[in-house]
């Protein structure tokens, strides 16, 4: 793999995750407990002995920047790197991206100082592992200009997704992004092994390097999926490599909390404890939680946490989290702190009437998502019992029926969601 070069695509503004990407970009979300949506693409590109990277943002980018440059750093005997590109203004134009092609366009000449024979496009918001050696091969051996990863779906899912139609050599003879209901029956493919269904594109492409130079020359291809993509399938071999594992689009509010509270089931659909296959983040030298007259079921407890009489249910706890005696915590996902209040701090915030940083004592928190250094009150009920699906209310937000405090949000004692 030196002959390739990553480019992991950071997104937009991330509306749909919001507010999540309040302060943060789309890459830096936290997720599992201790790791950033970052990290995904990342360590698949790590454990494929891929070592260029790209990373090209342009919203929110600081967290991003400051975890990339802590955690990913290479020895000075070695050439590989990952950088943070951000939009920015130059001679020949000062616009932000407009979508994913043009985020590339514009950031090709710092990419041609790194010499590649083909290019991949990588989201920086999903959830999958993939071996892209395996992705490569098929590119190669098969000769494209160009090659789609691909998932199979069912009809149901198929309208929200690019669906292409491949012939029996896995060449992409037609591309359709999200199409409508009365086009699917003309977008079936029959699959390697046997049967018929729709393939999505995953929103990852290969591309040899002098191919994508070229689509890139003009500047009317802004987005991969609804322009380049299409645009090469009747002119250029465009191949598909279909892709059999867990994958998972984490771009929405829903999309992410049920990715994270699926990694509480007994078999995870996503696997972080594969030792052939580590995600990397972070080394944060953190204690071992502790853990005091707990009933807990079904959840990841991440380092650095404190916890005394509290009841967890089906939950992600992140990093430096403390919950009080008698909490009640179900279904939900609290994505910790980045530092410790001291035993002084504590008592002058709670002279000051504002609750410390964590979970108060008997406080109850169901489908909710409570960001990082949130401050939760004593006694407060964090339950949407209206069933509420979308609200901005005083301190938190709503979003898809999922209660959400910001982060650095505050909950005051005794208050009810």
């Amino acid at each position: 793999m030196d002959d390739v070069l990553a480019i992991i695509l950071g997104g937009g503004r991330g509306t749909r995750l919001f507010p999540l990407t309040l302060k943060r970009s789309k890459p830096a979300v936290p997720i599992g407990g201790k790791y950033r949506l970052i990290d995904i693409p990342i360590s698949n590109c790590l454990n494929a002995n891929l070592r260029h990277m790209y990373v090209l943002t342009q919203f929110n980018s600081e967290s991003l920047n400051k975890h990339v440059a802590m955690t990913y750093k290479f020895d000075v005997f070695s050439s590989g790197f990952v950088t943070v590109l951000a939009a920015e203004q130059t001679e020949e134009g000062g616009n932000w991206f407009q979508g994913t092609a043009d985020a590339v366009r514009q950031s090709l000449r710092h990419m041609r100082r790194t010499p590649a024979r083909d290019l991949l496009i990588l989201s920086g918001d999903q959830l999958y592992t993939m071996d892209y050696r395996q992705m490569l091969r098929t590119h190669r051996e098969s000769g494209a200009d160009a090659t789609v990863a691909v998932i199979p779906v069912s009809p149901e899912q198929a309208s929200g997704f690019g669906i292409l139609k491949m012939d029996a050599t896995g060449r992409i003879i037609h591309f359709d992004e999200k199409p409508p209901a009365d086009r699917l029956p003309a977008l079936v493919s029959d699959l390697p092994g046997g049967g018929q269904g729709h393939l999505a594109s995953m929103g990852i492409y290969l591309f040899r390097r002098d191919v994508l130079e070229q689509a890139l020359a003009s500047p009317r291809l802004v987005d991969f999926g609804r322009h380049v993509i299409p645009d090469a399938v009747p002119r250029q071999r465009v191949q598909a490599y279909i892709y059999r594992g867990y994958w998972e689009d984490v771009g929405t509010i829903q999309s992410y909390f049920q990715a994270n509270l699926a990694l509480c089931e007994p078999i995870p659909p996503f696997d972080f404890y594969d030792a052939a296959r580590p995600v990397y983040t972070h080394p944060r030298f953190l204690p071992a939680s502790k853990v005091e007259q707990c009933k807990i079921h079904n959840a990841l407890i991440s380092e650095g946490c404190i916890m005394h009489g509290a009841e967890i249910d089906r939950a992600v706890v992140g990093i430096r989290s403390r919950i009080g005696s008698e909490v009640q915590i179900r279904n939900s996902l609290l994505i910790g702190a980045d530092y410790y209040e001291s035993l002084e701090e504590m008592q002058s915030t709670l002279a000051r009437g504002v609750p410390t940083v964590g979970v108060g004592s008997k406080s109850v928190i169901e489908n909710a998502i409570i960001d990082k250094n949130a401050r939760i009150g004593r006694n407060v009920r964090i339950v949407n019992e209206e069933g509420i699906k979308e609200k901005d209310g005083n301190g938190y937000y709503i979003r898809e029926g999922i209660v959400i405090v910001p982060k650095n949000g505050v909950v005051p004692d005794g208050m009810v969601i």
